[in-house]
């Protein structure tokens, strides 16, 4: 089988692939690339001597002219073509006894963590169903480069192994730019192509990621030039019909008030009061109706949840299946 799907014809000349990587190891071997329109391989190995990169244009980069080059080549763009810099942070801490040798040079590995200022650990601990899921430590905080990058997101890993790198859980309008984080994520289980089914704890990850992001960008935006968003004032505006309606009924309104004025004076300093006990049972009353009404939202939500979680299940059973009559397809053919 293998000499049936290698480069080579002999076993010999298969097993002499195994003597430079000594008693130990594993080789790769790329062979019959592809060719695009204009003859290029679908891989670069031609621009770098130590790297294998993706072939066609670069994504481009939308911001000051100053800062292209530091955008272009921060490795949250580079990742996307190059196959040294995503081997670079694979893992988040390289296993001992191990390394990657591209192109008969070692690379180096990379921890994001590094690359960041004014970084924060914290705590969080995943629940469902009332119990505890497990839990983890989120690293968070600014780029070195901030506010100079229009790069921002988090790198998630399974038991050390990144499966989603610089994940942008917001898209930021006027905030959020140059926030990136490190998650270990060993509490969700991953697909058979590195990505996460859309579960409720991913779900509520991903939920926390975002109130993460805004909480560090509203207490620590400030220490890289940004000014902090003004709260909005609480002002209630009425819209233009209730407006009109208000001023047909200013007339009335004020002779009301005259009325009640002269009420008050024939009444002298007579007061009523509401006994405190009374006022406490409102409350009390009101909390609970709008408890009822959030618990009933809240049930709706997860009835919700679970209906659309069961419809992706199923729709994703349906492509696994068209995929094997695809292949099953092609075989025939």
């Amino acid at each position: 089988m293998l000499l049936q799907w290698s480069p080579y014809s002999s076993e010999a000349e298969l097993l002499q692939q195994f003597d430079d990587i000594g008693s130990h190891g594993t080789k790769v071997i790329i062979y019959n690339l592809w060719l695009n329109d204009g003859d290029n391989l679908e891989l670069d190995f031609d621009r770098d001597p130590a790297d294998i990169l993706i072939a066609g244009d670069r994504k481009k980069i939308n911001t000051r002219p100053v800062w292209k080059t530091l955008n272009e080549q921060h490795i949250a763009n580079l990742f996307h073509y190059s196959l040294r810099v995503y081997s670079s942070i694979l893992y988040l801490k390289m296993p001992e006894n191990f390394r990657i040798i591209l192109r008969g040079q070692v690379v180096r590995p990379h921890n994001i963590v590094d690359d960041l200022k004014h970084f924060v650990y914290i705590h969080y601990k995943p629940q469902a169903g009332g119990s505890v899921q497990g839990q983890t430590v989120i690293t968070i905080g600014f780029l070195k480069e901030a506010p100079h990058v229009n790069i921002y997101g988090f790198n998630v890993y399974h038991k050390n192994r990144l499966i989603l790198p610089f994940w942008q859980v917001v898209s930021y309008i006027s905030w959020g730019r140059g926030v990136a984080g490190v998650v270990p994520a060993d509490f969700i289980e991953p697909t058979h192509n590195k990505d996460f089914e859309r579960t409720s704890l991913f779900q509520k990850l991903e939920l926390r990621l975002k109130e993460m992001t805004r909480e560090y960008w509203d207490t620590h935006c400030e220490l890289i030039g940004y000014q902090k968003e003004k709260p909005q004032s609480k002002v209630t505006t009425l819209d233009s019909s209730l407006c009109k309606q208000n001023k047909s009924e200013q007339g009335s309104h004020a002779k009301r008030k005259e009325n009640e004025f002269i009420n008050l004076q024939k009444a002298k300093k007579q007061i009523i009061t509401i006994p405190s006990k009374q006022v406490i049972d409102l409350e009390s009353i009101n909390l609970m109706h709008e408890y009822r009404k959030l618990h009933a939202k809240c049930l709706e939500y997860q009835k919700n949840e679970e209906e659309l979680n069961l419809k992706v299940t199923q729709l994703r059973s349906k492509i696994q299946e068209a995929r094997y009559e695809h292949k099953r397809l092609l075989a025939e053919l």
